[in-house]
């Protein structure tokens, strides 16, 4: 999956590695030095992607987010030295779609890139039908069946189901899950996905007790899988 991406580094050496690795995937990159560079450039551009450093010159990073959600939905990935929960809750809920702490793999940073492009591609054909076993998510309608009938979802419910469809069998930790809800809600918390999953269970699995479609992952988290395993 080739992609138009831009990479907004103001160090060089970092953006060198970073660039080199996105090319080796095929990837057309872009490099800028500065928020307001990063902000010109994917007006200019429109790339499938934005790769941004959070301290940036001239404009911050958390204000590109601001100012490009206002106007654009290109995908977002956010690299901070900020480790706080603050600053990556504040990055997430301006609009970013993911991001990585430095230091970070470059390896990983490819991977990251190559999920959110998948999501974005998702997105971009709202007719395209998730299905895992008998459940079935039609994104672009808001609608989800399971076992032919129509179950009715929460937006929270639907994202959130929505999110472990797409990549079925995929472990998802609760961190993970409450990054890609967070916009949706701001005061979401751990205990809201285990709200989240438990009144999914009784809407999707043939015995919510006993749950074989929605599973738990001891001490990691949750996955959607169609292999219903006692």
């Amino acid at each position: 999956m080739c992609a138009h991406i831009v990479l907004a580094e103001d160090d060089e050496k970092q953006a060198e590695l970073v660039r080199r690795y996105l090319e080796r995937e095929r990837h057309t990159v872009v490099v800028v030095g500065d928020g307001r560079a990063a902000i010109d450039t994917v007006r200019a551009s429109r790339p499938d992607l934005l790769v941004l450093d959070v301290m940036m010159p001239k404009v911050d990073g958390l204000d590109v987010i601001r100012v490009l959600r206002s106007e654009s939905d290109v995908l977002v990935l956010m690299l901070t030295a900020r480790s706080t929960e603050d600053d990556l809750l504040l990055g997430l809920d301006l609009g970013a779609d993911d991001y990585m702490t430095k230091p970070f793999s470059p390896r990983e940073l490819v991977a990251r890139v190559r999920t959110l492009l998948r999501r974005g591609r998702r997105a971009a054909e709202p007719d395209e039908l998730l299905r895992v076993g008998p459940i079935v998510i039609d994104p672009g309608r808001h609608i989800v069946t399971s076992d032919g009938r129509r179950v009715e979802c929460t937006p929270g419910e639907f994202l959130l189901l929505e999110t472990l469809a797409g990549q079925p069998d995929r472990v998802f930790t609760r961190q993970q899950l409450l990054a890609r809800l967070h916009g949706f809600d701001r005061y979401i918390t751990d205990r809201t996905i285990d709200v989240h999953v438990m009144n999914l269970r009784k809407k999707i699995e043939p015995d919510p007790r006993r749950p074989v479609r929605l599973v738990t992952v001891y001490g990691v988290g949750y996955k959607l899988t169609a292999e219903e395993r006692p």
